[in-house]
């Protein structure tokens, strides 16, 4: 079941240094919303605190709310793990387990999860890689290393890997940055279908795509060298290419800057 996140006041650190600033939106369920803007404008900061991430990084902090429908995603009794379990991520370079099978890279979320059952992890693994487009391709080879398959089947693979254990949420940072046209236009295919079922975010440097995939966008800016990032502004995507409100992001878009 997609869920609705809602984020009111947000702010990330790295240590001492204020990476984001202040930041509030909503991301719809069963709908694509795309983060924009100049490097180092923390978009991809700002992705990994919606599943709990940042906290990974040395030094990493959040302040403000982040809410998955009723759920305070850093409340003190909630587990990060089961977040992250909820709110999938998909990287910016493909990054199959080395030594593990294309059958392996699927199954493993669920078997961490204790779901251990051949036949069942059979079906998963299937079901998985059918709704990541890659199944016809492998489903001859499932015990052949994943690193074996083109940078776009690993991106797949990586998809499928993520949507084995059923989230709720999809996060995608860049995910077609790494790869050629084609396998771009073969992800870009893979979120529109994808979003029936799962409410996804996906950072991209490329507007085009932005433009292709999204309902909604969100630009973010920096004030100026050593601030932090902040949301500029968030809406329909057709809106925010076509007519948007701050000049800035239309100064963006139009390649004035950026």
């Amino acid at each position: 079941m997609a869920k609705r996140i809602d984020v009111s006041g947000l702010t990330a650190y790295y240590g001492s240094h204020k990476a984001i600033e202040d930041i509030s939106m909503t991301v719809e369920p069963r709908s694509v919303t795309a983060f924009i803007g100049p490097s180092g404008c923390g978009k991809s900061t700002y992705l990994r605190t919606l599943n709990r991430m940042h906290e990974v990084t040395p030094g990493g902090r959040v302040e403000g709310k982040v809410m998955l429908d009723d759920e305070d995603l850093y409340g003190s009794s909630v587990d990060p793990v089961a977040v992250r379990r909820t709110i999938g991520m998909v990287f910016q370079r493909p990054n199959p387990f080395p030594t593990m099978s294309i059958f392996d890279n699927v199954a493993a979320g669920l078997r961490l999860n204790g779901r251990t059952r051949k036949a069942d992890l059979s079906d998963v693994v299937e079901k998985s890689l059918r709704g990541a487009n890659l199944w016809n391709e492998v489903k001859d080879r499932l015990n052949k290393p994943g690193s074996g398959l083109s940078g776009g089947q690993q991106q797949r693979l990586c998809i499928a890997r993520a949507i084995a254990v059923e989230p709720q949420v999809l996060l995608m940072d860049e995910p077609c940055s790494a790869l050629d046209p084609i396998s771009t236009l073969a992800i870009e295919d893979l979120i529109g279908e994808l979003k029936e079922r799962f409410t996804i975010v996906i950072v991209t440097h490329n507007m085009q795509q932005a433009a292709r995939v999204s309902d909604r966008t969100a630009f973010f800016n920096l004030e100026g060298v050593g601030r932090p990032g902040k949301l500029v502004e968030m809406d329909e995507t057709e809106r925010i290419f076509s007519n948007p409100s701050v000049q800035d992001t239309e100064d963006y878009i139009s390649g004035r800057f950026g």
